[in-house]
């Protein structure tokens, strides 16, 4: 499905789970699903704003969000309510299903952060990703986790990020 088809207005409810648990849902608009990569687009979800320091998430930012059922990661554009871009919140994260009208991720607790301008990279809550005890429970995930961020964090500062996120896709980078 493409975002210029009629189904375009097709609403998914993003389903983020961590630790067995569901963390938060939100209802998003699909903008493009190949089987492969599905894009979809909500406003911040959260009731308040959140100041993590390196960048705010406000009511009125937009997310664009991409996943990826055949990568362990997915990546969010964010952007303030103007349209200016904030930068790119990215989650470690099993791939993605779509299970009816629900995108389910699970959160791996790693993340990176790659500011509008690209000057700032930040990989996040590493420490979280250690205390989670994957490293002991599910080796082969644990070690497809840290790839993913290593891989992320690669193209965060190697230029590649916005090829990434380019549709069509210009190349197989995973």
């Amino acid at each position: 499905m493409s975002a210029n088809s009629a189904e375009s207005a097709r609403r998914l409810e993003v389903v983020l789970v961590k630790a067995g648990r569901t963390k938060i849902r939100y209802p998003a608009e699909l903008l493009h699903d190949d089987g492969t990569r599905v894009t979809v687009r909500a406003p911040w979800a959260g009731a308040s704003v959140r100041d993590f320091g390196f960048v705010r998430f406000e009511p009125g930012d937009v997310f664009t969000e991409h996943y990826w059922r055949d990568r362990w990661y997915a990546v969010k554009e964010v952007r303030d309510a103007a349209g200016v871009l904030k930068g790119h919140y990215c989650d470690v994260t099993r791939p993605a299903a779509v299970l009816g009208e629900e995108l389910v991720v699970e959160d791996l607790d790693l993340d990176l952060w790659r500011s509008a301008d690209g000057a700032a990279v930040l990989r996040l809550d590493e420490d979280e990703f250690a205390a989670s005890g994957i490293e002991t429970a599910d080796p082969r995930a644990a070690a497809a986790a840290l790839d993913a961020l290593d891989r992320l964090e690669a193209m965060a500062r190697d230029g590649d990020f916005e090829e990434l996120l380019s549709w069509p896709p210009r190349s197989a980078a995973g």
